[in-house]
C-alpha cells in the first residue's frame, strides 16, 4: 500500500569513511553525547549527519542513495550489454543530446498544432480525453492526482476484487499539491510567483508569444482547480473514495464537460461504470471546463504538454524545468548526471526487461531463502500478537488471521514478467519513445478492464530500492535491490537484521492492518469485518497516534499532519513491535552477542534508528511534509517511544524528552 520513502541510511550499515564494511550497527555514526531518551534519531545517526554533506544533485541523502547508485550502475551495465533492442535503443536515444538538440522543438510541433486547432468546447472535451493516461495509483503508490485533467487507475474493485475496474482521479495541477496554490505563507506566495515565471519561460522556449499573460491565465486556472481538489488526508480515506458512477451519471453529477466526447477521446466508450475517487473535484473541474475560456484551456494544455516532455527536448527546456522543479521546489542545486536520468527512464519504461536480468545476476537463491525465513518469522510473530490481544473479539481475530494466511509475499522478483511487444521504441526518437510509452501502458490497462485480477502481479521492479503493500491484492513486494548489504546483511547479527530489514518487513505486513488496510478483507474487498466495539477501540488507538504526530513541528510555520501520515505511522509502530517479537523468537532462548558493548536489544533499536538516518534539504523536507503520506525520518524513528522494550533496553526514565507514561504509549496490534 505504501512505499517506504527514504528507505534508510545505515540500514544495515553505511560504508565507513575508510571504505570498510561494517556488519551490524555502525557505532561511528552515533552521537553518544545525545541521550537516547531525548532524541533517538540523533543518538543513532548524529555523527554521520555532522560529517555528511548532501551532494549537489540530491534533495536528501541516505543509505538508499548508496543502494540506488549501486542499482543504477548495475542497470547501466545491463543496458550497455544488452546489444541491439528496445532497452539499448531507449537509453541511447535519450543519451543522444546532439540529435535531440538538432531536432529542436520539432517533436512538439504536431502536438501543439493539434491543440491550436481545437475550435470549440466539444473538440476540447475530446482532446482532454485523448490526453488521459494511467498515471495515478492511489493505494500502491499514494499518487492521487495527475497533471492531466483526470487520471485513470486500473485495479481490483473495492467490492469485486476479482476483476479490474477503472478508477478516475482528480488532476490538472503541475505543482506538487493543492496547498502550493492555496497556502497563505510568504514562502508559498514566492513559489507561486516563481512558478508563473517558469510557465512563461517554457511557453517562450516553445515559440509562444505574450507568454506572461498566458502564464497568468494558466496559473489562475490551476488555482481554481486547486480549490476543487480534495486534500491528501481526504484522499487517503478509502470510504470517501468508494463512489461508483455509471457513465450516464457524469452529465448530471459533473456538468460542464461533454463527457461523451471525453470518454470517446479517452478510449473508454465501452466502460459502463467508474469509481470516482474525488467526486467534488470532478464536479468542480467539469464546471471549470464550461466557465473558463477555450483559449485559456488550450494554453493550459500546451504548457502541460511541454512540461511533461521537457526531458526529451533540447537542453534549454530541461534546464528551465529543473530550475523550478529541482531548485525551487526541492532546493537541489544540480541535476542528476544524464546517464542516471537515462537509467531512470529505462527503469520506468522497460523496468521488467532489465529487471529480469538484474534478478538473475544479483539476487542468488540463498538471499531469497534468507529473506523468506525472516518474513515467515515476522508473520508468525504477528499472528501471536493477534492471539494475545485482549480487546479483540474472536470473530475479528479470525478475520485478521485470514488476511495473514492468504497474504502473498513476493521476494526479490515477480513470478511473471511484463510483455513489451506492443511498445515501439526507435533508436533516434527520444520524444516519441516517451510518447508511445504512455500510450502503451494506457492501452494495456484499458485492455485489462473486466478481466480477472492477477494477485501475484508486482508494482515494483527488482532493481527498485523499496518495498510495498498492495491492499487490493492482499500482497507484499520486497524487491531484490533492497534485500542486499548494507541493508539486509547475512553476515550481520540477527539484532541488526531484524531492527532494520525486519522492521521494514513488519512495516509492510502491518499495512495490512493500518487505518486503510484494516478496511479490506482477506480477498481485498472493502468490507467492515470488525465488531462495533473492536472498531471503536482500533479507531481510538489510531486517533491517539494521529494526535501524537500532530504535535511534531519541524518548522515554526509547519507541523506534521497526523491524519495525513496515519497509515504509515501505524505501520511503523506495529511493524517495529512485530519485528521485535520476531527477533526475540529468532534467538530461541539463546543470548544475543554483544557488539561494541551494546546488547542485542540495544543493537535492535539502534539498527532501526540507523535505518532511518538521513539528511534532507529544507525545501525538500517542506515538500515532503505537505505532499507525502510518510512522516519525515526523524519522526518515524521517534515511534520507539511507543515500544515498551525500548524503555527497558535503554533505561529510559520520566523526564526524558521522548518519555511517554505506559498508558500513553500507543499500541495498535
Amino acid at each position: 500500500m505504501r512505499i517506504r520513502s527514504l528507505i534508510a541510511l545505515a540500514a544495515l550499515q553505511l560504508f565507513a569513511q575508510t571504505g570498510a564494511v561494517t556488519h551490524g550497527i555502525t557505532v561511528a555514526n552515533m552521537d553518544r553525547s545525545v541521550k537516547p531518551g531525548d532524541d533517538f534519531f540523533l543518538y543513532a545517526n548524529g555523527d554521520w549527519i555532522k560529517r555528511t554533506e548532501i551532494p549537489p544533485d540530491r534533495g536528501s541523502v541516505s543509505v538508499d542513495t548508496a543502494l540506488s547508485d549501486i542499482s543504477d550502475k548495475r542497470v547501466a551495465e545491463i543496458i550497455e550489454g544488452s546489444g541491439a533492442g528496445k532497452v539499448a535503443d531507449l537509453y541511447h536515444a535519450f543519451m543522444d543530446e546532439g540529435g535531440i538538440e538538432a531536432k529542436g522543438v520539432g517533436p512538439l510541433a504536431p502536438h501543439l498544432k493539434s491543440i491550436a486547432a481545437i475550435r470549440n468546447k466539444t473538440e476540447l472535451a475530446r482532446a482532454l480525453g485523448e490526453s488521459m493516461r494511467s498515471d495515478v495509483d492511489a493505494l500502491n503508490n499514494t499518487n492521487f492526482h495527475t497533471p492531466n485533467l483526470f487520471g485513470l487507475w486500473v485495479a481490483p474493485g473495492f467490492s469485486d476484487s476479482d476483476h479490474y475496474i477503472p478508477y478516475l482521479m482528480q488532476g490538472g495541477l503541475q505543482m506538487p499539491d493543492r496547498e502550493y496554490y492555496l497556502a497563505g505563507s510568504d514562502r508559498m506566495k514566492d513559489i507561486r510567483a516563481k512558478y508563473q515565471t517558469h510557465v512563461s519561460a517554457m511557453l517562450k522556449l516553445a515559440g509562444f508569444d505574450d507568454t506572461d499573460a498566458r502564464a497568468r491565465r494558466i496559473f489562475d486556472l490551476e488555482h481554481s482547480i486547486a480549490e476543487k481538489h480534495a486534500t491528501l488526508a481526504d484522499d487517503e480515506d478509502v470510504h470517501k473514495a468508494n463512489n461508483i458512477w455509471k457513465k450516464a451519471d457524469f452529465a448530471a453529477k459533473a456538468p460542464g464537460l461533454d463527457w461523451t466526447e471525453y470518454f470517446n477521446g479517452a478510449g473508454l466508450s465501452k466502460a459502463d461504470s467508474f469509481d470516482v475517487w474525488q467526486p467534488s473535484a470532478f464536479t468542480g473541474e467539469a464546471a471549470l471546463v464550461a466557465s473558463t475560456s477555450l483559449e485559456t484551456w488550450k494554453d493550459w494544455m500546451a504548457f502541460h504538454l511541454i512540461e511533461a516532455y521537457a526531458g526529451m527536448l533540447p537542453k534549454a527546456f530541461t534546464d528551465e524545468r529543473f530550475a523550478f522543479t529541482g531548485k525551487v521546489l526541492s532546493g537541489t542545486p544540480e541535476q542528476r548526471p544524464r546517464w542516471q536520468r537515462g537509467v531512470a527512464l529505462v527503469n520506468g519504461l522497460l523496468g521488467d526487461a532489465v529487471g529480469e536480468v538484474y534478478a538473475k545476476r544479483y539476487f542468488p537463491p540463498e538471499a531469497k531463502a534468507a529473506a523468506q525465513a525472516m518474513v515467515a518469522n515476522i508473520i508468525a510473530a504477528f499472528q501471536k500478537r493477534i492471539d494475545a490481544l485482549t480487546w479483540m473479539d474472536p470473530a475479528t481475530k479470525a478475520e485478521a488471521k485470514a488476511k495473514l494466511a492468504t497474504l502473498y509475499v513476493g521476494i526479490g522478483y515477480p513470478e511473471t514478467w511484463m510483455d513489451y511487444t506492443a511498445y515501439e521504441v526507435k533508436p533516434d526518437d527520444a520524444f516519441g519513445n516517451l510518447w508511445r510509452s504512455g500510450l502503451f501502458f494506457y492501452h494495456r490497462d484499458i485492455a485489462r478492464l473486466g478481466k480477472t485480477v492477477d494477485r501475484k502481479e508486482w508494482s515494483m521492479t527488482p532493481q527498485t530500492v523499496n518495498a510495498v503493500n498492495l491492499p487490493l491484492q492482499n500482497a507484499l513486494n520486497f524487491p531484490a535491490a533492497i534485500l542486499q548489504p548494507p541493508y539486509f546483511d547475512p553476515q550481520a547479527p540477527a539484532a541488526s537484521n531484524y531492527g532494520a530489514m525486519g522492521a521494514t518487513i513488519g512495516h509492510e505486513i502491518s499495512h495490512t492492518f493500518d487505518s486503510e488496510g484494516a478496511t479490506f478483507d482477506s480477498k481485498g474487498r472493502l468490507r467492515n469485518w470488525w465488531t462495533k466495539a473492536d472498531l471503536e477501540h482500533f479507531e481510538a488507538s489510531t486517533g491517539s497516534l494521529a494526535a501524537q504526530y500532530d504535535t511534531y513541528k519541524p518548522f515554526p510555520d509547519l507541523s506534521l499532519n497526523g491524519k495525513q501520515t496515519l497509515a504509515e505511522n501505524i505501520a511503523d509502530v506495529a511493524g517495529l513491535a512485530a519485528a521485535w517479537d520476531g527477533y526475540q523468537a529468532s534467538l530461541a532462548g539463546k543470548a544475543a552477542p554483544v557488539v561494541d558493548g551494546f546488547s542485542g536489544n540495544r543493537q535492535f533499536f539502534i539498527a532501526f534508528g540507523q535505518s532511518w538516518g538521513g539528511k534532507v534539504r529544507e525545501a525538500a523536507l517542506r515538500r515532503q511534509i505537505m505532499t507525502d503520506s510518510h512522516s519525515p525520518a526523524e519522526y518515524r524513528v521517534a515511534t520507539v517511544r511507543n515500544i515498551d522494550a525500548w524503555y527497558s533496553a535503554f533505561d529510559i526514565q520520566p523526564g526524558a524528552k521522548l518519555y511517554l507514561a505506559p498508558g500513553a504509549r500507543v499500541k495498535i496490534w
